[in-house]
């Protein structure tokens, strides 16, 4: 009995780890390559990286925009940039309040487009 707490803890860990913004890609990226972990584990996995690809794309787009523009559209772009950062940081630590309250770890339409994705991979 404690050595299956023990094992849900450890399994919950593993998601917490993966649900941190930027750094948290690493162990995501882990969990699938290895295909370690259970169905629950593997879904989290698969959006953690979504998100951070995701902010990694768009915060590479607006950076770029920025450093080719004017003064104005150049501040603009860069507050953008940083809500957009602020943005992925808070659904980051939303994701991690649900697990902590154990309620799904899911984004409507996002969640569906990475476990999509998955899918595609494993075929």
């Amino acid at each position: 009995m404690t050595n299956d707490k023990g094992q849900i803890r450890l399994k919950r860990l593993q998601m917490y780890l993966c649900l941190v913004p930027v750094f948290g890609a690493i162990p995501a990226l882990w969990t699938l390559s290895t295909k370690q972990g259970d169905r629950e584990q593997q879904s989290v996995s698969r959006l953690a990286i979504t998100l951070a690809l995701g902010w990694l794309l768009a915060y590479s787009l607006l950076s770029a925009g920025a450093g080719q523009t004017a003064e104005i559209i150049r501040f603009r772009l860069l507050f953008l940039d940083s809500l957009l950062a602020s943005g992925y940081v808070l659904v980051c630590l939303g994701l991690m309040l649900r697990l902590w309250q154990r309620k799904p770890v899911r984004l409507p339409g996002v969640s569906r487009w990475a476990d999509r994705m998955g899918q595609k991979r494993r075929r």
